[in-house]
């Protein structure tokens, strides 16, 4: 009973869950997403604003419909001072698709695309620097 009660709570967002506890939800969420999700378009980064970059990215659509961009396992980026995941369209960046700061400099990434963002019609991902208003690398997606 009281397993229970405190699984309604948790569900209820009443009991705050331990920092630890939200990590292993985050790794849980992205293992669940590799196997939910079909890439549908891919590409590989080229740097830009002489910044190296390399490796591969998909836009992926998941069973319930949603779309993720996902930053492949060979995915690396020399740096950069603000480095931010968006999209773009016909070879434009778009500061209204920014979909989080960039987690890491390497390896497989995930980031969800909202549904206020038309996701079909996007065919780049960018890594934007918002200090220097500059990309840092492109990716188009075919």
């Amino acid at each position: 009973m009281f397993r229970t009660a405190v699984a309604a709570t948790i569900a209820a967002g009443l009991l705050a869950l331990p920092a630890l506890a939200e990590v292993s939800v985050e790794k849980l969420t992205m293992e669940a997403m590799e196997g939910m999700a079909m890439a549908e378009r891919s590409g590989m980064f080229e740097g830009r604003s002489n910044h190296v970059s390399s490796g591969g990215v998909e836009l992926q659509k998941t069973e319930s419909g949603g779309y993720v961009v996902v930053l492949g396992e060979d995915f690396m980026l020399d740096g950069g001072p603000d480095p931010h995941v968006a999209l773009g369209r016909n070879g434009e960046y778009d500061a209204e698709t920014e979909l989080g700061m960039l987690k890491e400099l390497n390896g497989k990434q995930f980031y969800a695309i909202p549904a206020s963002i038309d996701a079909a019609s996007v065919t780049e991902v960018f890594l934007w620097c918002n200090v220097a208003d500059v990309p840092l690398a492109v990716a188009t997606l075919n």
